[in-house]
This record gives C-alpha cells, structure tokens and sequence, in this order.
C-alpha cells in the first residue's frame, strides 16, 4: 500500500440523489408552461437504478430545455440540482459547476431563501464545489444549509444526517479534523434512528476510518480505522437490507475502501451483490 495515499471519503450524493423541493408551490405567471417535476424525477431513478448515466443524462437534459422553453423556473430549479448530481457522479466540472451555480442563482429569483428547498440546493451545490477540490467555496454554503436544516427539519430526519456527512468530508478536506469528527458522529445518532438507513451508517463508519487515517496515519489510527471497518462490516453484511438499486451502489463504493485496506474477501463479497442486483440477479 502507499503510505503516501490515503482512502478516498465517500460523500452522500454518491448513494443518495438530491432531493427535489416539491414543498414549494408551482411558480404563478399565466405564461408559464411547468413541467411535471415528479414523474421526471421518478423516470430518472429507473435509469439510475439500472445505472444507465447516458439515459439519465438524456432525460435531465431534454426536460430542462422544457422547463426553459416553458419559463417554468421551479421545475428547472429542481432539475438544475439534479443535474449537478449526476454531473458530479460522472466527474464532470464544468457542468457540475453551471448547474450548481444556476441553482444558486435561483433560489434569490424565486424568493427561496431561508427555505428547507434552498438548504437542500445550497448542500447539493457545496457538494459539488467540495468534489471539485473547492471546499473553502463550499463551507459557506454548507453553514447557511446547516442552519436552516437545524431550525426547520426534526432532529431525526435523514436529510440533517447527509448534510453532516456531507459536511464533515468539506472540512476533512480543509484538516479541520475535529470539527469533522463531531460531525460524522452526529450523523451516525441521527442515522440509528432512522429506519433502514444501515447503508448510510456504513458509509459514515468508512468515512471515520478514513478520517483516522489522514489525521493520524495507518499506524496511528489502525485501533480506530479497524474498529470503523468492523462496524461497516456488520452494517453492510451481517444485518438485513433491502438489494435495491441505493444498496447496490453502496456497496460499491464501500467494496473499494474495504479492498484499499485489505479486506478483499469483504470487497469482494460487496462487489459480487452489487454486479447481482445490477444484473437483475439478487
């Protein structure tokens, strides 16, 4: 293993899409011709469930230019953060970076600020600048997103534990470790508490190792990094989950990280379900 290389963080747009603010009303103007969000959505999750990022972007992409056609600014808002989703997954900057910015731009157009639907784009587009090796940009929007998450959504509410995550991976990047740490945790209390949210916990508990590792190195932080893989472990695969399209992905992603360190049989395991949902096989 290089020394010198440390496990990649996994942040929560890698198994979570960003979620659309259908609790804002359609924009009122009689020249408006709106989309309908929903089923768009919803046609987009069958592509990526079967993980066919050419049809989903096709679709995105052909419904946008509706929603412009249309002056339907609440449906592009919400198809601009899709967006920025599936470009950041495909590694894509600069159109990661055009649609976070839109969406950004939006928010103040449609009168959305202070909005659990603007703290939802602010956390998508700061994940977005964080991909993008931009985490001072993002930590900024990540705060205005904390703050409006804590004041309006309940304690035990999914979406307040991605934004930790997601959160906590900006401010790993800029060694801020300890702010990183209590973040991490926090996500995994709210977490337990949410029903048939085990892939998630797994991911936070990876991401723990991770941060031992880039804060204290493998010898330093070997007693943490193995208890983190051991918790992910029996999260992943000694508990029961649903072999869904959310599952499948988890699992691979996590399959890299447990091989990173060593633990192929582990990888390899998650690996193999992953390839069997994908098939139609699980």
């Amino acid at each position: 293993m290089d020394e010198n290389k440390v496990a990649p963080m996994m942040d929560v747009t890698d198994y979570t899409d960003p979620q659309c603010p259908f609790c804002v009303d359609q924009y009122k103007s009689d020249s408006v011709r709106p989309i309908d969000v929903a089923r768009v959505v919803s046609k987009l999750d069958e592509h990526l469930a079967h993980n066919d990022y050419a049809s989903a972007e096709r679709h995105l992409k052909y419904w946008l230019e509706e929603a412009k056609q249309g002056n339907d600014l609440r449906g592009e808002f919400s198809l601009r953060e899709e967006c920025m989703g599936l470009y950041r997954k495909l590694g894509r900057e600069k159109e990661a970076l055009e649609n976070a910015e839109r969406a950004i731009a939006l928010i103040d157009v449609l009168e959305l600020r202070g909005t659990v639907s603007a703290a939802t784009a602010l956390l998508n587009a700061a994940t977005v600048y964080k991909a993008f090796g931009r985490a001072e940009k993002s930590e900024p929007l990540f705060l205005e997103a904390k703050k409006i998450y804590e004041e309006k959504l309940p304690a035990d509410d999914s979406r307040v534990a991605g934004l930790y995550n997601n959160y906590a991976l900006a401010l790993s990047d800029l060694k801020k470790y300890e702010e990183a740490r209590a973040l991490f945790r926090k996500a995994l209390d709210v977490l337990r508490r949410v029903e048939g949210s085990r892939p998630e916990q797994a991911i936070t508990e990876l991401n723990l190792a991770t941060l031992a590792e880039a804060q204290y190195g493998l010898e330093g932080g070997e007693e943490e990094i193995e208890k983190r893989l051991t918790n992910a472990e029996k999260l992943l695969l000694k508990e029961k989950n649903p072999h869904d399209g959310n599952f499948a992905f988890v699992a691979e992603k996590c399959a890299s990280v447990f091989g990173y360190y060593g633990w192929f049989a582990v990888e390899a395991e998650l690996k193999e379900i992953s390839e069997r949902i994908y098939g139609g096989k699980a």
